[in-house]
């Protein structure tokens, strides 16, 4: 599904679904928003990866595993791309974490995109007995993870890795199995100012910017293009990308309804999300569509509202 602002001039952009499982949601209930996803045309399934709930939800019936649940979605969908945004390099060795995406991968038939972050909650970790090192070393192990897996995709079949890192060290891997595609497309994104640009620039098909205003999402677009210049990169040859909570309605009261079902007040939805009517969202898509953005995540927050996105992939997109 491609969009775009009401400007015949803007550039077109694709719609995302991305829930947030850890504040309550099954794997049916994942399922059933995936499926649905897939038949009204949205372009991918996005989930978070966190083990912990966040704000004042109950988290019930508890977390679900970001990579179990992609592998199952995998085998229970047919076109639609997969993926996290994103998952923290602190849950998962990454050589084990490498096996589950090339796996996950040729269980879609090549349908994955990997987005890595350093991670950032620290209760999660602790609750679950997860090490969560300071914010320098965990990006240090961002960068190794990303690196080892640039090998491990473009080892032949029948060679070894050996890699060295600033917190990962691999001896004599096979660098096994091998996905599906030849490279999944790999997502880098944040608020940081420095090192996530510059990662993003080394390794990244897609910069992501979440649920930020127009001018913190356009000055990160800046950074990555700084930093692909220093890195004689092409700046085009990322795509940029934002992610902007979902709150759509025909008319005010679906719109007051839908706020109040995920606890959020709807005035502050119009200004930090996507919100409003259909003609809002189009307008809200195009600006940032404007600054760059090439791809919106619609965070979709009650899992439960099946008709929101149809609401979305009728109206907004018949509007464009």
């Amino acid at each position: 599904m491609s969009t775009g602002s009401s400007s015949s001039a803007s550039p077109s952009v694709s719609l995302r679904v991305f829930v947030e499982p850890q504040q309550g949601g099954t794997y049916d209930d994942q399922l059933a928003v995936a499926r649905a996803a897939e038949d009204l045309g949205y372009e991918a399934f996005f989930r978070s990866d966190h083990y912990l709930k966040m704000g004042g939800v109950t988290g019930m019936p508890g977390p679900t595993d970001a990579w179990l649940t992609l592998a199952g979605l995998a085998r229970e969908t047919s076109t639609i791309r997969l993926g996290t945004l994103l998952t923290s390099v602190t849950f998962r060795h990454p050589g084990p974490l490498a096996i589950s995406m090339a796996q996950v991968d040729q269980m879609s038939g090549g349908r994955l995109d990997i987005g890595l972050g350093a991670g950032w909650y620290q209760d999660e970790h602790t609750a679950y007995g997860i090490p969560f090192p300071p914010l320098g070393e965990r990006f240090d192990l961002l960068e190794d993870t990303l690196g080892a897996l640039e090998q491990f995709w473009t080892t032949p079949a029948g060679e070894t890795v050996t890699f060295e890192g600033k917190r990962l060290k691999m001896t004599d891997s096979p660098a096994l199995p091998k996905p599906t595609q030849q490279r999944p497309p790999v997502i880098v994104g944040g608020h940081g100012k420095k090192r996530t640009p510059a990662l993003a620039a080394r390794f990244a098909d897609e910069f992501n910017v979440p649920f930020a205003d127009l001018e913190t999402v356009a000055g990160q677009y800046r950074r990555v293009d700084d930093a692909c210049a220093e890195r004689g990169r092409a700046p085009e040859e990322i795509v940029r990308s934002a992610a902007l909570v979902l709150c759509c309605g025909k008319d005010e009261a679906q719109i007051a309804r839908r706020a109040d079902a995920i606890g959020r007040e709807v005035d502050e939805l119009r200004t930090n999300g996507a919100a409003g009517t259909p003609a809002e969202v189009v307008d809200k898509i195009g600006q940032y569509a404007e600054v760059g953005a090439r791809r919106i995540y619609l965070q979709v927050l009650d899992m439960s509202d099946l008709d929101h996105l149809e609401l979305v992939a009728s109206e907004v997109a018949r509007q464009l």
